[in-house]
């Protein structure tokens, strides 16, 4: 990548289409693990105009409605309109139980290290974890920004401070680099459906484009220590053909916004979906552990930014190949940060289990925990706590490499 540039990331509000079909399905991974932590769950969801089409498989010891939980997550989000109502919506289900024998009834938390390894991995899979320092999160500052911008979106929208807008809204920034860090906030672009009441009536656009200025961009950039200038280009949109915007106006499914659920396209990520899968499925929790490793990395200060890469085959308790890069940023070489990854974080499907407790965190957490992702990201949340967000191997992991021989980077 160059040294100079611009680069943009996208985040969008809970009531998107696609990310109204990632909370639904969250949402019923929560209500089987609540039931059975034992489950075996795979979730998808479409929606479109007045109609939720569900299809799931599962092997678990538990009762679950699944139109009523995707009613409560319409209903939460905000659609009580005609063209999409979660009282009125049509909810269509295709469901295939699977044999009991799917179900993994080991407890990861009581198995020996011999048993652990007898627990493999049931999908292939090349997972990606990124950090660096230009947020306190460890984030990336495009995504971050646009992360803090959708949710104050939905903040004002849901505490009708600007009563009028729909639940659908997206937000687009882009961040101008220097050498490779961020030097200032090149554009910001935010797209709302006014609600089908504003649009009964005569739009006042430029009043209420004044008015999500001020209760949005303003107050998120605050105490931002990146603020736009006066040359930043700040394009607040409204549908121009008055639609109310989410699944009346466009179609969504689980899964599709893995950049948002990521790193905003600032690093890699893997093709599969996070959400809508249970804790067993590597391609979700292989994710959570690199993101893991890559943080504890640039938060011990071992580097700017880092990548760590696991790949798992089918068969495998845990990945057949570690890769850490760390894009020239590192005080020492990567060959030594990968030995001391490998000397401190287990990526065993049974060890990322028992280490962040995901089978039991659903029946532990108010209100479910998978459903708490479902938008504005898996990784480098502030407002929820998420176990792989820990900065807990900081400490082993410097003082692995103040006693490895110095090897020149």
């Amino acid at each position: 990548m160059q040294r100079d540039f611009i680069f943009l990331s996208e985040s969008v509000t809970e009531g998107h289409p696609d990310k109204l079909c990632d909370g639904i399905s969250d949402a019923l991974v929560d209500r089987f693990l609540q039931q059975d932590p034992f489950s075996e769950i795979i979730a998808e969801c479409a929606v479109s105009t007045a109609i939720v089409f569900i299809a799931a498989r599962f092997a678990a010891r538990a009762s679950v409605d699944f139109p009523n939980v995707a009613r409560q997550v319409i209903a939460r989000v905000g659609y009580d309109r005609p063209d999409f109502d979660a009282r009125t919506c049509s909810v269509i289900t295709s469901l295939k139980e699977m044999p009991e024998e799917r179900r993994m009834l080991l407890d990861e938390h009581t198995l020996s290290e011999a048993e652990m390894n007898m627990i493999a991995v049931r999908n292939s899979a090349t997972v990606f974890g990124y950090a660096c320092d230009q947020t306190p999160a460890l984030m990336p500052l495009p995504i971050w920004l646009a992360h803090r911008l959708s949710r104050r979106l939905a903040q004002v929208r849901g505490e009708k401070i600007i009563p009028f807008i729909s639940p659908d809204g997206s937000v687009q920034v882009g961040v101008e680099y220097s050498g490779r860090r961020p030097v200032r906030v090149h554009s910001i672009v935010i797209i709302v459906s006014p609600d089908a009441a504003l649009a009964a009536r005569e739009l006042d656009v430029k009043a209420l484009q004044s008015s999500l200025r001020a209760a949005v961009v303003d107050a998120v950039f605050e105490n931002e220590r990146i603020k736009p200038d006066r040359a930043t280009r700040v394009f607040i949109h409204l549908d121009s053909e008055l639609s109310t915007g989410g699944p009346a106006a466009h179609s969504g499914a689980t899964g599709r916004k893995n950049p948002i659920d990521t790193y905003g396209q600032y690093s890699r990520q893997s093709g599969a979906a996070l959400s809508g899968k249970g804790p067993t499925r590597i391609d979700r929790v292989g994710a959570y552990a690199a993101r893991y490793a890559a943080k504890n990395i640039v938060a011990a200060g071992l580097a700017g930014e880092c990548e760590v890469q696991l790949s798992y085959s089918i068969g495998f308790p845990g990945p057949v190949s570690v890769q850490v890069e760390t894009f020239g940023s590192a005080l020492v070489a990567d060959e030594q940060i990968s030995r001391a990854v490998h000397a401190h974080f287990d990526f065993r499907l049974a060890a990322i289990l028992r280490d962040f407790n995901l089978r039991f965190l659903p029946s532990m957490t108010d209100g479910g925990f998978y459903s708490k992702l479902g938008a504005y990201g898996h990784v480098g949340r502030t407002d929820i706590s998420l176990p792989w967000e820990r900065t807990d191997r900081v400490a082993a992991l410097r003082e692995s490499l103040e006693a490895a021989p110095t090897v020149s980077v």
